[in-house]
């Protein structure tokens, strides 16, 4: 039997013996259909943890790869996800999947890190209201409109930030918290050791973040 059928099967069930026992029959059905999203929501939360945590597409291209995610369905999720899909688009949607991942990995190594927000969205927003330029995150503080307009980029790190925020290890970047595009030279890039580098984007650590290997 499909889903479908099953669903279909327990909601007659449910149904009837509401009818039976002369129960309200639409509470019973709006708590029934109530169940069954949370079971759908559920569902796609797993279906999207076993694909950053494990599956392999064919030829051995893995996670990071165009093909990849085109094979993933689109995706969307709730505030954070939005948070990081919108980071991952202004900051890096020209760059590779590998590179878009491993902007991912820094705002997720700053949320585990207990120097920044413990959020997401706090990460990714960190200083923005305090003027022109004194963000982060450079995009949430330039003076430009956030307007996106470019609906297959948006659609590729819709995908990215789910598989990102669900995977159990973050390889790329060595546990950087920290970023810069190679045009530019930050003065603490002085200061800080360079973990990788990936597209345009150079990752370092805090030096006393470094671990012994």
């Amino acid at each position: 039997m499909t889903s479908f059928g099953r669903l279909c099967a327990v909601l007659f069930a449910g149904l009837w013996a509401s009818i039976a026992s002369g129960n309200n029959v639409e509470d019973h059905l709006r708590s029934l259909l109530s169940a069954n999203d949370l079971a759908i929501e559920s569902a796609s939360a797993l279906s999207v943890r076993r694909l950053a945590n494990g599956h392999q597409p064919a030829e051995g291209e893995g996670i990071y790869s165009n093909a990849y995610i085109a094979s993933v369905p689109a995706q969307e999720g709730g505030k954070q996800w939005r948070c990081m899909a919108e980071a991952l688009y202004f900051e890096a949607r020209s760059e590779p999947v590998i590179g878009q991942f491993a902007v991912a990995e820094v705002i997720l190594n700053r949320v585990d890190s207990p120097r920044f927000p413990n959020s997401i969205c706090g990460v990714v927003l960190q200083g923005s209201g305090n003027g022109r330029y004194r963000c982060q995150f450079s995009y949430s503080c330039d003076g430009k409109l956030e307007i996106i307009n470019e609906k297959k980029a948006w659609a590729k790190v819709g995908k990215v930030a789910r598989l990102a925020i669900a995977m159990d290890r973050r390889p790329l970047t060595h546990e950087a918290t920290f970023y810069h595009t190679n045009y530019v030279s930050p003065s603490w890039s002085k200061k800080f050791p360079r973990t990788v580098t990936i597209g345009v984007h150079h990752f370092y650590k805090e030096p006393d973040l470094i671990s012994s290997r």
